[in-house]
């Protein structure tokens, strides 16, 4: 086969026009830090990619939900807590009321704090967080406590959890059920409104509902037990604390390895992207040198 000077000139521009494409590439690479750009320089990069971020994504959101879950946590100790405080100085007034030297004003004057704590009882149960009613189950745009003229008339019955996923497949239950600690009921012991409202009458000498007694030192009981309910919850709330942070280091873990993952797939070596640009650019002026040495010389080369 002959070959001449215009194969020789072809073959000259396809590899400069190969170099530069080379050298472009190189530069792509530097440039975004990435192995590739389109996804049709490789496709099984780009397939693993798309995987990759979408597993990224999902733990990201998974910790943005471990916030929102340690709002109600924290919020519903912090409302038990005053709600523990409130019981425990109801408790106190009923010890001081059940010494027999009180006189009837002192007891009376003890049934007006106790009807103060009572309404502050109602206005905990009606705690918001965000503009949601926390113990009022999933029903959270309700409040699960009607309070009128100083009484409760009103206790939601809703039990359901609120659940927040924390992970794949993982939900929580983060609230109290208010039906455990704010009820209302016809039977000593049962409700706490209603035990507090007898506990009033019993001090202003008015007739007590059925089933309770005038004796101001038997509604201790009462109390005891009401106040153990709420510490019941309080330790069921730190249990799920506990839990909280025991999957969100999980959650730190799994985003640490989803984000490794990601750049080992995606991000290019630079320091071997380095290496070659330098590799490729004297490549391409090796290739200029011997296109000078290929082209013939011209009429003009002559003229001079």
């Amino acid at each position: 086969m002959r070959v001449t000077q215009s194969m020789l000139s072809g073959n000259m521009l396809r590899n400069l026009s190969s170099s530069y494409e080379k050298m472009g590439r190189l530069q792509d690479q530097l440039s975004t830090g990435k192995k590739i750009t389109r996804a049709s320089q490789d496709p099984v990069v780009a397939m693993k990619g798309m995987s990759y971020r979408t597993n990224l994504t999902q733990v990201e959101q998974y910790k943005r939900n471990f916030s929102e879950a340690y709002n109600w946590v924290e919020s519903t100790d912090a409302a038990l807590d005053k709600a523990t405080s409130a019981l425990q100085r109801i408790r106190e007034l009923t010890v001081q009321a059940s010494n027999g030297t009180y006189e009837e004003n002192q007891k009376a004057a003890i049934g007006q704090e106790i009807q103060q704590l009572k309404e502050h009882l109602a206005t905990i149960a009606n705690t918001q967080v965000s503009g949601k009613y926390i113990f009022n189950g999933n029903d959270t745009s309700k409040a699960p406590v009607t309070l009128t003229d100083g009484e409760v008339t009103q206790v939601s019955t809703n039990e359901n959890d609120v659940k927040i996923e924390l992970s794949k497949g993982i939900q929580l239950g983060v609230n109290v059920k208010g039906t455990e600690i704010f009820t209302t009921s016809d039977e000593p012991g049962k409700g706490l409104f209603s035990d507090l409202s007898a506990l009033e009458k019993a001090l202003n000498n008015q007739d007590t509902p059925n089933g309770y007694s005038k004796e101001i030192g038997n509604f201790l009981g009462l109390l005891d037990g009401h106040i153990s309910k709420v510490v019941a919850e309080r330790a069921e709330l730190g249990a799920k604390s506990n839990r909280l942070e025991l999957m969100e280091d999980r959650v730190d873990e799994q985003e640490v390895i989803a984000s490794r993952i990601l750049s080992d797939n995606e991000d290019a070596d630079i320091e071997r992207v380095i290496t070659d640009m330098k590799s490729q650019e004297s490549v391409y002026r090796a290739a200029l040198g011997v296109g000078s040495r290929i082209i013939q010389p011209s009429l003009l080369d002559f003229l001079r």
